[in-house]
């Protein structure tokens, strides 16, 4: 049986509470699961009306051992955790200017591409994100390659 789409996602975060405050106060995401599991915080945030969930993940037990959830702290906090997310949004430059206001880190202004306008930024841990208004599929042509 063939797989339908993508439901769920997971980025390394060193504060789950913080990582609340940056993904839904100030980039607009919706909490769609808070669950104590008892061996971890199962939360995961969406974009208002999409049924992908981004899952923001503490190393840690039960997929880590304890030595090995230091390293990947150690990495997330170089900014090397190895997740990224890409965003779509109607207006990339307003968008820009309000986190800007907001303070956010922003790795690349938006900038026009081959498959549209868009911007880098990176969440407080140094995950990396993506953010723009990309073309139809269907009207890319052959930048894919």
């Amino acid at each position: 049986m063939p797989l339908t789409h993508t439901r769920l996602s997971s980025l390394f975060v060193l504060d789950q509470d913080e990582a609340l405050d940056f993904y839904v106060g100030v980039l607009g995401l919706e909490v769609a699961v808070d669950a104590d599991l008892g061996f971890m915080r199962w939360l995961t945030v969406k974009v208002p009306g999409d049924d992908r969930e981004i899952l923001l993940e503490r190393p840690g037990p039960p997929a880590h051992d304890p030595a090995t959830a230091d390293e990947v702290r150690a990495l997330v906090s170089k900014g090397a955790g190895g997740g990224w997310i890409g965003f779509s949004t109607d207006d990339v430059d307003a968008l820009h200017a309000e986190l800007v206001a907001k303070g956010v880190q922003i790795t690349q202004p938006p900038t026009d591409m081959s498959y549209g306008r868009d911007m880098g930024l990176r969440d407080p841990f140094g995950n990396a994100l993506r953010i723009g208004e990309i073309a139809p599929l269907d009207t890319l042509g052959d930048w894919q390659g």
